[in-house]
């Protein structure tokens, strides 16, 4: 088996894990070309937004031009560390957020970002967005299930509230994906797994897109 299909292979599992199947017109990383007098959006985010940005530009197509960084954020420590390069030099109309599921993960016995950490990391990755002069919206981390791998269902109700109250702070507007897949979660998302199927992600990609047309 050469080189090459391996990776490809591991390609194909990888987007399939987050409702998507292609490599082609089906990549989530795959850079668009901007369409003149449309407002620009970045979407910031780990697996799950990752599952919904493509139905988020199919939402939006025509009304914005959505981008996504090209990468998993990861915990708030990680994307602090990259947001200057996420961000780039060009303008920002609006940018939505969904960093959380990997501060709560455990590793070695212990949260990869504790609490209140989790709380002064959000508020420095606030303050870095501010000065694009962009629209924020934050995304409410998704529900955790049963059995999910290195997560304990409950922990992204604790880290929700902490974000809540920064969010209300600093006046920026919340877009609760937690409530809409938790309503959804039997036929949403994947058994003992943080992560949604097809239907999950299209469900939330269109909770997104709204969220983004709101404050455009």
């Amino acid at each position: 088996m050469s080189h090459r299909f391996v990776m490809l292979a591991v390609a194909v599992c990888s987007l399939a894990a987050v409702g998507t199947t292609s490599l082609a017109a089906d990549d989530p990383f795959k850079p668009i070309e901007d369409q003149k007098g449309l407002p620009r959006v970045l979407i910031i985010g780990d697996s799950i937004s990752i599952g919904y940005t493509l139905p988020v530009r199919k939402a939006l197509d025509g009304k914005a031009n959505v981008h996504r960084i090209a990468a998993n954020s990861g915990t708030t420590a990680n994307t602090l560390k990259n947001l200057d390069k996420w961000l780039g030099d060009g303008r920002w109309d609006a940018i939505h957020v969904n960093v959380g599921l990997h501060d709560l993960k455990y590793v070695d016995g212990k949260r990869q970002v504790a609490p209140e950490d989790y709380e002064k990391n959000l508020r420095a990755i606030v303050a870095r967005l501010k000065m694009t002069g962009a629209k924020i919206v934050w995304a409410a981390t998704t529900p955790v299930p049963e059995g999910a791998n290195a997560r304990h269902p409950g922990d992204e109700v604790e880290y929700n509230a902490i974000a809540a109250k920064v969010m209300k702070q600093e006046d920026i507007a919340v877009n609760d994906l937690y409530a809409l897949a938790k309503k959804h979660q039997a036929s949403w998302q994947r058994k003992a797994d943080v992560h949604f199927n097809r239907e999950g992600s299209q469900g939330l990609g269109k909770r997104v897109a709204e969220g983004i047309l709101k404050v455009l």
